[in-house]
C-alpha cells in the first residue's frame, strides 16, 4: 500500500500538471489519463511481482510493469522539465507581456511531453533489448613485456537475468563474446536478478564462454539479494571461476615471472553487510601475488573499489554497476554515488575501466546510456 500510494502520488503529479493543457485535444487527453491510471497500478505491481508463485504470471506482470514503468520516467522527468520552463516563460513575459502567448507554449508543451516521452522508451527498449555492441578500449600499461601485449580481456557485466532477460538473451552475448577470441573473460557481477532454482536454465548459456585462460567472475549486489551462497556454487558447476578476495597467476607465453598477469576479484564492495565473511578487499586479493609480475588486474563490480585497489598496488580495475546511468536523465546522477560512471578513467597508479552493463536492470530501456561487451587490450604506454 505504501508504494502505490507512491505511485499515486507521482502519476496525480503528471496528470495535474498536462492533462488539462490538453482540453483541445480530448481523446489525447482521455487516453493519456487512462495511461496514467494503469501506470499507477501496474507500476507497484512490476517491482513486487516475484512474490506472485506462478513464473509465467510472474514474469508477464514484472514485463507489464516495467515496461510502464520506462514510460513513466520519462513523463515525470519531462513534466518536472515543463514546469521549469513554463516558470522561465512566465518571468519572461513578467519584464515583456507581449513576447509570445502563454496558453498556446502551456497547451503545445503539454502535447509535447507524452510524444517526447513515448519515442524516448520506444528507442529505449529497442537499445535495450539489441545484444550489446563491442567497445574496444586499448589500456597503456608502462614497461609492458612483449608477451602480454595485445593481451585480451572480454568484460561483460550487469545482465540482470531475471524476469525479462532469460536464455536467449544471455545465449547471443555469448556468441558475441566468443567471437572476440579473448584471453580472459570477465564477468563483472550483477549477473542475476533471481534464485537458482528459478534461473539457473537461463544461465546456464555461460557455460560456453571460451577463452585462452578462462571465465572469472565476482560478485555483485544483485547477487546478495538474490542468494550469493547458491550462485557461487551454480557458476563453479559451469566451469567459472569465481575469485572472492583472491587471485590466480596466468602465464601467457613464456615461463617467467615478469610475463604473468595478475587476475584478481574482490566480493562486491557491499558485500560485508550480507556476510561478514565477504568482506571486499582488495589487500587479501592481492596478498601473495608475485611482485614481478607486469601486470596486476583486479575485477570489482562497484568503481567504489578503486581507492583500496589503487593502494593495494593494482595497475587496471575492472568495474560494472552503474549502468552508465541506463537511460537519460539518470547518467548525471550516478557520480553523486560512484566515483566513475563510465569509460577508462585514471586514479593516480590505477587505471579504472567501468563498463555500462551488458543488460538492463528493471525498465527494459538504455537511453543516452548503451549497453556494451568490453574489449579490453593490454598495450605498452
Amino acid at each position: 500500500m505504501p508504494l502505490l500510494l507512491f505511485s499515486f502520488l507521482l502519476h496525480a503529479y503528471v496528470g495535474v500538471r498536462l492533462l488539462p493543457g490538453l482540453s483541445q485535444w480530448p481523446v489525447a487527453q482521455v487516453m493519456l489519463g487512462l495511461v496514467l491510471l494503469v501506470s499507477t497500478a501496474l507500476m507497484p505491481l512490476g517491482l513486487t511481482a516475484r512474490r506472485i508463485m506462478s513464473q509465467p504470471l510472474s514474469d508477464r506482470v514484472a514485463w507489464t510493469g516495467m515496461l510502464f514503468m520506462g514510460l513513466f520516467s520519462s513523463l515525470f522527468v519531462l513534466t518536472l522539465l515543463r514546469d521549469a520552463a513554463l516558470l522561465l516563460a512566465m518571468a519572461v513575459l513578467a519584464f515583456a507581456p507581449d513576447a509570445f502567448p502563454f496558453e498556446a507554449v502551456a497547451s503545445s508543451s503539454a502535447a509535447l511531453v507524452p510524444v517526447a516521452g513515448l519515442l524516448m522508451s520506444l528507442v529505449g527498449f529497442f537499445n535495450a533489448r539489441r545484444t550489446a555492441a563491442v567497445v574496444r578500449v586499448d589500456v597503456p600499461i608502462k614497461d609492458l613485456p612483449d608477451a602480454l601485449n595485445g593481451f585480451s580481456i572480454a568484460q561483460i557485466s550487469d545482465i540482470h537475468v531475471g524476469p525479462t532477460i532469460k536464455h536467449g538473451y544471455l545465449q547471443a552475448i555469448v556468441h558475441a563474446v566468443n567471437r572476440l577470441q579473448a584471453n580472459v573473460v570477465a564477468v563483472t557481477g550483477d549477473l542475476v536478478d533471481g534464485t537458482v532454482a528459478e534461473l539457473a536454465h537461463h544461465v546456464a548459456p555461460l557455460a560456453g564462454l571460451s577463452s585462452t585462460h578462462g571465465t572469472y567472475f565476482v560478485t555483485g549486489n544483485h547477487e546478495y539479494y538474490s542468494g550469493a551462497h547458491a550462485w557461487i556454487v551454480e557458476l563453479q558447476r559451469l566451469g567459472i571461476r569465481v575469485l572472492m578476495n583472491e587471485h590466480v597467476v596466468l602465464q601467457h607465453g613464456e615461463v617467467h615471472a615478469q610475463q604473468a598477469l595478475v587476475l584478481a576479484g574482490v566480493a562486491d564492495y557491499s558485500a560485508g553487510h550480507f556476510d561478514v565473511n565477504h568482506r571486499s578487499d582488495p589487500h587479501a586479493a592481492m596478498k601473495g601475488a608475485p611482485q614481478a609480475a607486469s601486470v596486476k588486474v583486479l575485477l570489482a563490480h562497484q568503481p567504489r573499489s578503486a581507492a583500496a585497489a589503487e593502494q593495494a598496488g593494482f595497475d587496471l580495475q575492472l568495474s560494472g554497476h552503474t549502468h552508465g546511468g541506463q537511460f537519460w536523465p539518470w547518467n548525471f546522477f550516478v557520480r553523486f554515488q560512484q566515483p566513475f560512471t563510465a569509460g577508462l578513467n585514471r586514479l593516480q597508479n590505477l587505471w579504472v575501466y567501468t563498463s555500462r552493463g551488458t543488460g538492463y536492470w528493471g525498465p527494459p530501456k538504455r537511453f543516452g546510456a548503451p549497453s556494451e561487451i568490453t574489449h579490453l587490450r593490454l598495450v605498452r604506454a
